[in-house]
């Protein structure tokens, strides 16, 4: 067993993975994961600039994750940064503290090897379901971008596109600095044209009605499965390789969309920092079941963080 550590950091959330890996195996037995709502991506594509309060955000995150990962005895870490610090002018502030806190350099990765370690992480322990059929399109809805792969063992084809729920929400949603609650129907429209835009442009590479199983990753996907579920508190073990039907993921959207912010808090199991952005994350997972005709998403708690330890071991 290696001890390795993986941190993903992306345009909304920060995360942290600490596992024991066995590649002879294929087994990755968990110590650690937490996930801390840091909004990096904030005002990025309006402005092409990190925050100064989003990055002190993000540095207060990192070492807390430090500490976690000393404890640990951690060997090997591997930082991975995804959308927001691909896109801003001045990412080598963000560089900067991060290797000063954690010793180590963050990697902006493409959007496709984003989507490499996405599917490794979601797929590896599919291996061998036979109630999954392949090819798989693995979907992981995240605050800048959303990935879309397809593949059986292996990546076939992937593609980035920019439409995740923050950069939907502040492209659409925000006026004078306030989420519109609820959305108007044009606002949803704009949104709905931006991602039957996006996902044209990834049907030009990536076979998405090829795929026989639906396999969607990250907070927006995990969250619908939640509220699907009615649970009294967010669950990992209860969302992980659960099964939400397309009927189930359109009633949620639908009233995610019609929902004032105060609604959207009190549903027990939503993290504070998705109230504002759950909608447009929603949206984007319903317009992709509804292009490929799937009746179903299996949802995966194991995602990007998964395949970066892999990576790392």
């Amino acid at each position: 067993m290696t001890r390795v550590a993986a941190i993903d950091c992306g345009t909304n959330s920060i995360r942290l993975l600490v596992a024991d890996a066995d590649p002879a195996t294929g087994e990755l037995v968990e110590l650690d994961r937490r996930m801390t709502i840091v909004r990096l991506g904030q005002g990025v594509d309006r402005t092409g600039r990190l925050a100064p309060d989003a990055l002190e955000r993000t540095f207060a995150a990192c070492r807390e994750y430090a500490a976690v990962i000393k404890e640990h005895g951690a060997q090997k870490l591997r930082f991975v940064a995804t959308s927001a610090s691909r896109d801003a002018e001045n990412r080598e502030d963000f560089v900067r503290g991060v290797q000063d806190i954690l010793g180590v350099e963050p990697e902006v990765i493409t959007g496709d090897q984003e989507a490499e370690f996405s599917f490794i992480g979601a797929t590896k322990e599919l291996t061998g379901r036979d109630d999954l059929a392949k090819p798989y399109l693995v979907v992981d809805i995240g605050g800048g971008s959303t990935e879309l792969v397809v593949g059986e063992e292996h990546v076939r084809a992937a593609r980035s596109v920019d439409i995740g729920c923050v950069r939907m929400t502040e492209r659409h949603l925000v006026q004078e600095g306030v989420v519109s609650d609820p959305p108007t129907p044009g606002q949803i429209d704009a949104i709905r044209a931006d991602i039957e835009a996006a996902l044209d442009l990834a049907e030009q590479t990536v076979p998405l009605r090829e795929a026989r199983t639906l396999v969607g990753l990250a907070g927006s996907v995990t969250t619908v499965s939640a509220i699907a579920q009615n649970l009294p508190e967010y669950d990992s073990a209860a969302i992980h390789h659960s099964r939400v039907s397309y009927d189930k993921v359109r009633e949620i959207t639908e009233w995610l969309l019609a929902s004032t912010h105060a609604e959207r808090a009190a549903i027990p199991s939503m993290h504070p920092g998705r109230v504002d952005v759950i909608a447009a994350g929603a949206l984007v997972l319903l317009s992709i079941m509804e292009r490929i005709g799937a009746d179903e998403v299996v949802v995966s708690e194991h995602d990007i963080l998964d395949g970066i330890a892999w990576s790392v071991a």
